[in-house]
């Protein structure tokens, strides 16, 4: 069950952030570890040059930062690298709020798709996305494991641009 939902705010990253987002990051996959033998991909990457790179979204409860999104804007569509929630503050929605979070950016910026994948090990995020939409495309297999690739075609909403 979910815990209370908590008021959060956003705004965009830059190479500044680095170091938080990394140690978020690693709080959120961690548990991962285990699972897969190794670090997961987004434990590896250099978010400074991501900053650069892509586009990082920063959510905070307060002043702490609670999660993060990581998109990266593909010719034909957009994929979300990373979505990340601080291990203490999920359950409360943040990843799904992020998610969404996506998809609007993705409209916005005039695509219809967008695109993820997870390691088949991480079936608790196979099914968020799954509630949320997505389908799975493909399985591929990746450093001893496999990853499950899923899409979501985007409508617009009445009112939306």
């Amino acid at each position: 069950m979910p815990k209370n939902p908590i008021q959060a705010c956003l705004r965009k990253a830059s190479p500044a952030d680095a170091l938080a987002i990394t140690a978020l990051t690693d709080a959120a996959y961690a548990k991962y570890i285990p699972l897969i033998g190794r670090k997961p991909q987004p434990m590896t990457a250099d978010y400074g040059q991501m900053a650069i790179d892509h586009t990082i979204w920063l959510l905070f409860h307060g002043d702490e930062l609670a999660g993060l999104l990581v998109l990266e804007f593909e010719p034909e569509t957009v994929l979300i690298y990373s979505v990340a929630v601080r291990p203490d503050l999920q359950g409360c929605g943040l990843g799904r709020r992020l998610l969404e979070l996506a998809e609007r950016q993705a409209l916005q910026a005039g695509y219809r798709k967008i695109r993820l994948y997870t390691n088949e090990h991480f079936v608790e995020n196979i099914e968020l996305y799954r509630r949320a939409g997505y389908i799975e495309t493909s399985r591929e297999d990746y450093l001893g494991s496999r990853l499950v690739h899923m899409a979501k075609r985007l409508e617009l909403v009445a009112g939306q641009t």
